[in-house]
């Protein structure tokens, strides 16, 4: 497998591959979180192998930016692309198609502030500012809808990582940071900041698809049958992560938390539901949504669903 970041491509770690295993690449939003762990953690227990697959895996700052590494080919599939901007794409043409759902609803996403700072809630905020992680990810998209929710006059602001967010709020360049476990959870125990609002707040989103497993058109095409067997691996391995103690000891590791803590976490933010696959929760809601908010013209027709939506069956 091999794990790059945006700024840095060559980075190889070699896990035993087999040598005649299939190259997939991918593109994954926000690098450290449970659900954005899948295919590494995957790899380590062995699953894709199985598969016939070796994984390169470019981290991104957001959906964003994965979305944009899929529209270019240079990757083939991009992990935890905010929905709104998927939908958006596509509409205007992007060679883009979905082939799994990959958070339902908006648990794990929090919104937080400076423990002295006077905001104690999203309607304090007035003209401040309030951080989402890139054009288009799914945190672009509860923002946007938190604002229109509250009829908040705050500024969007585009702050990147979640550990690039924690720097611009603790160092009062952004009023609102926003963030995902387990970034933020230590800060909170040790009361350097608090959570005044939750993805989840917003009704519409709660069994709704926010962020999906998305390919290349064109990879599709050409390499469909490894895809395909990917899709299949990466559900095995949500199953195994949250049946096996091994996958959290190995997540432990990976981000420097506290098993007991992570586990704690994943009970409040990730349930193994929201990371269902085998379908996109509540899509007419999520069109509605993306028109309501302005990121698309006019909603799908089914044709153009049809096109759009290639997951394979269960």
């Amino acid at each position: 497998m091999r794990i790059t970041t945006a700024a840095t491509l060559a980075v190889l770690i070699s896990l035993g591959v087999q040598a005649q295993a299939e190259t997939m690449k991918l593109a994954v939003g926000q690098r450290g979180t449970w659900d954005t762990s899948v295919a590494e953690i995957g790899v380590r227990g062995g699953i894709f192998q199985k598969h016939g697959l070796e994984l390169e895996i470019l981290y991104t700052q957001g959906g964003g930016e994965t979305q944009q590494a899929v529209i270019s080919g240079s990757v083939d599939v991009g992990v935890a692309a905010g929905m709104m901007g998927v939908l958006a794409a596509f509409a205007k043409g992007a060679p883009v198609r979905i082939i799994g759902s990959e958070m339902t609803g908006a648990t794990e996403m929090f919104f937080y502030v400076p423990a002295k700072s006077k905001i104690q809630s999203l309607k304090d905020i007035g003209t401040g500012t309030i951080g989402y992680s890139t054009n288009g990810s799914s945190t672009h998209g509860v923002v946007t809808a938190l604002v229109k929710q509250y009829d908040l006059k705050a500024q969007p602001v585009a702050t990147g990582s979640q550990s690039a967010t924690l720097t611009q709020v603790l160092s009062g360049q952004i009023d609102v940071g926003w963030s995902a476990p387990p970034f933020g959870i230590k800060e909170i125990k040790e009361g350097k900041i608090r959570i005044i609002a939750r993805g989840s707040d917003i009704p519409s989103l709660k069994g709704q698809t926010v962020r999906a497993i998305i390919v290349n058109a064109n990879a599709l095409k050409e390499k469909r049958d490894a895809i395909m067997r990917f899709a299949k691996g990466y559900r095995e391995a949500v199953d195994w992560m949250y049946a096996d103690p091994k996958a959290l000891a190995m997540y432990s590791e990976k981000v420097k938390q506290p098993v007991d803590i992570l586990a704690e976490s994943l009970k409040e933010f990730h349930p193994k539901s929201a990371m269902q696959t085998e379908q996109m929760a509540d899509l007419d809601g999520a069109v509605k949504d993306a028109v309501s908010l302005k990121f698309l013209d006019a909603p799908l027709s089914k044709e153009q669903l049809a096109e759009f939506l290639q997951i394979p069956p269960k």
